[in-house]
This record gives C-alpha cells, sequence and structure tokens, in this order.
C-alpha cells in the first residue's frame, strides 16, 4: 500500500506558501519551527492515513492538521488566518505525487489557549480522500 504522508505533507505545504493572501497575513508556514519566528505563523501538523479502497482502486483517507500561532490580544487574527487557509485549501484542486481523484475539505476547527497566556492556537484539521495512482496497462 502506498503512503500519502510525504507527497502530501509537499503539497500541502506547496499551496499554502503559494497564495499571496495567506502568506500576508503570516511570517510562514512551518514544518520545523525557527527559534526566532514572528508571530502570527502556521505550522505543519500529524497526518493521519486510512485504507480507503475501492472495487478495483487502493485508496486512502487522511487527515491533516495544521496550526494557527498568534499573539493578538484575542483570537481575531488567527480567525482572519483560518479564514484565508479555508480559501486556499477547503473544497479546492490539491495535486499530490502518486495520486489521482484527490478532493480536500475541512473537517474541524478548534480555538485553544495556549500554556502560554499570551499565545492563541487554532487547530485546523482537513479530509483528504484520493486514489493510488495506477500505471496504465499496455494492451
Amino acid at each position: 500500500m502506498a503512503t500519502a504522508l510525504w507527497p502530501l505533507q509537499q503539497a500541502v505545504y506547496a499551496k499554502l506558501t503559494a497564495d499571496t493572501t495567506l502568506m500576508g497575513l503570516v511570517s510562514g508556514v512551518y514544518d520545523e519551527v525557527p527559534e526566532d519566528v514572528e508571530f502570527p505563523y502556521v505550522t505543519l501538523g500529524s497526518i493521519t492515513e486510512l485504507p480507503d479502497d475501492a472495487h478495483d482502486r487502493q485508496g486512502l483517507t487522511a487527515q491533516v492538521v495544521l496550526h494557527i500561532w498568534s499573539k493578538y490580544h484575542g483570537y481575531r487574527e488567527a480567525a482572519e488566518i483560518l479564514a484565508a487557509m479555508d480559501q486556499v485549501l477547503d473544497r479546492k484542486p490539491l495535486a499530490v505525487d502518486g495520486f489521482t481523484d484527490i478532493s480536500i475539505a475541512q473537517a474541524q476547527h478548534q480555538s485553544m489557549r495556549d500554556s502560554d497566556p499570551t499565545i492563541r492556537h487554532i487547530n485546523v484539521q482537513y479530509r483528504v480522500w484520493m486514489t493510488v495512482q495506477t500505471e496504465e496497462k499496455e494492451s
């Protein structure tokens, strides 16, 4: 069974960082956050994948978690970043190497307080459905 963990992370990162509106709202999108990063920013979280086969094809359903981090007093800034992320990802085309029939949709958003009372955090989850790309058989 193919895994989408790395190609899916690459596709989501590329889609987010290519959007000028989103990138105008954040200092960056990170897998590994630099120590001196400025708020607000987005981090790539976990990806969970489960088999989701059709009768004749292998497929996957994945849950992609992203995090928005802000030091704005209240959730307004983080919510504006979330709205921009949804404009980029929710029900939009996504190209993932090795997969076809890809669909992505918002699954859940959760605002949270960090242990540091100056930080606001939104946990963002998207669900992705995809089919493993197969090679065409020659006749």
